[in-house]
């Protein structure tokens, strides 16, 4: 073989090679191989997260061959932990970032933005960003059945790209979900256990199932890479803002994966030199019938109790949240912070998000901008700042939420001048809603 061959083959391989190096304990930083391991057996027992290579991804990723990716979040590739190109791409990511000005006026912001997974593909939540990254990493694993412990959104987006990928598919809920996130996994054909119990019993049972059965669970046995997925938000902004960090974030709280990941994302991005590193304030939302991140916050405490949840945000009700500590070490070293909302402000919160920028978000959107507007209204916020607050679920998934709270359709008979009485009649509830207000 000559040198010039020999050279194109060692080429060849180092951009075929993966750029993640193994598994790392997040507390005492022992490393493992990259299987399906979420737990530092062999030391301290503590989460594992990916280890990469980020010399090899600054050499291979640059702005342009980014943006000469897929629109989806495989357009990152390279900060995913997967090996092959046969990548499961079913469209997810690249969702909107939308500038939300007549929210921001009625907050007294300036510069405010909604990142709106609301519409990510296929099942309309942010969760299909990182069981598209799962389910990837479990074929490669040699997976065959894939499974989760969900609050709905995870068991649609599982179901959903299991089926796609061909994989045999079991899911576990709470036995007592909205409707909407029941039918919207179970349309996919997979198996759906209803558990009764709330979402910390269903995961405790679904430790027990991977143990004997050897399924690929994507937020259990799979966690580290799944919860790779969620970086992409971070990403995301920052390439759709013009390759620069927001000032500041605010975006639900029910594990604390998804917040710690956005976090991950941004310093990764900043490592490599895609974007000019910056201090980015972190704030999370939680609502108040499920809120142990956010009561830990408030007492100064460095340690999560767990809680029984109680509360119409099913979605982000997480009584025992695994990544809890990270998330409270996040808001404080960014001088952010972490709130908690009624369910009355949540419903408002999910219509004010719909009045002022049509968007309907599920009870999780409406408790981050509930709190967003909490923490307007303290100050908290500096309305010169960058802002981005996160949408991960659709409100078609959680319509009882706001029933009875929004309203009934004008009921008139085909003639003009039964419109015209009926439009005379909203419009006097306009101006006396106007003036509760202004009062």
């Amino acid at each position: 073989m000559t040198q010039s061959l020999e050279r194109l083959v060692t080429e060849s391989a180092k951009t075929l090679a993966p750029t993640f190096t193994g598994l790392k304990c997040r507390e005492c930083g022992e490393m493992y191989e990259a299987t399906a391991k979420h737990v530092c057996e062999d030391v301290c027992f503590g989460p594992l997260e990916v280890a990469y290579d980020y010399d090899a991804i600054r050499q291979r990723v640059s702005r342009s061959t980014i943006q000469a990716g897929p629109l989806s979040i495989w357009r990152y590739k390279e900060f995913l932990p997967v090996s092959t190109d046969d990548v499961i791409d079913v469209g997810t990511g690249m969702t909107p970032l939308v500038r939300a000005n007549r929210l921001a006026r009625r907050l007294g912001l300036k510069e405010l933005y909604i990142k709106n997974d609301a519409v990510n593909m296929p099942t309309l939540s942010f969760k299909d960003r990182v069981v598209s990254v799962a389910l990837t990493r479990a074929r490669e694993l040699g997976f065959t059945t894939v499974s989760c412990a969900s609050t709905g959104n995870l068991a649609n987006s599982t179901a959903a790209i299991a089926a796609h990928a061909g994989l045999d598919c079991c899911v576990f809920i709470p036995s007592d979900l909205e409707a909407g996130k029941v039918l919207g996994t179970l349309i996919y054909g997979p198996t759906v256990m209803a558990v009764h119990g709330n979402y910390d019993q269903v995961n405790r049972l679904c430790s027990e199932v991977a143990n004997s059965y050897g399924w690929g669970f994507v937020n259990i046995n799979l966690r580290p890479y799944y919860s790779e997925g969620s970086k992409t938000l971070g990403f995301e902004v920052a390439e759709q803002l013009g390759w620069r960090l927001p000032d500041h974030v605010v975006a639900p709280l029910a594990s604390g994966s998804l917040f710690t990941k956005i976090y991950k994302g941004f310093q990764e991005f900043t490592k490599v030199g895609l974007v000019e590193g910056k201090d980015v304030r972190f704030s999370g939302a939680q609502a108040e019938g499920c809120s142990p991140i956010a009561q830990a916050f408030r007492d100064g405490r460095d340690f999560v109790s767990p809680v029984k949840p109680s509360t119409i945000a099913k979605s982000i009700a997480i009584g025992n949240p695994a990544d809890g500590i990270y998330a409270l070490d996040i808001a404080r070293k960014t001088n952010g912070n972490i709130e908690s909302v009624t369910d009355a402000e949540i419903v408002e919160g999910m219509k004010l998000l719909a009045e002022t920028e049509g968007i309907f978000t599920e009870t999780a959107g409406g408790t981050t901008i509930a709190v967003l507007k909490k923490l307007a209204e303290a100050g908290k916020i500096d309305p010169d700042e960058c802002t981005v607050a996160y949408i991960t679920g659709n409100g078609l998934k959680t319509q009882e939420a706001v029933q009875g709270y929004i309203g009934e359709p004008l009921t008139i008979e085909p003639k003009l001048d039964s419109f015209e009485r009926a439009l005379e009649r909203a419009r006097t509830l306009d101006r006396l809603e106007w003036q509760q207000v202004l009062v």
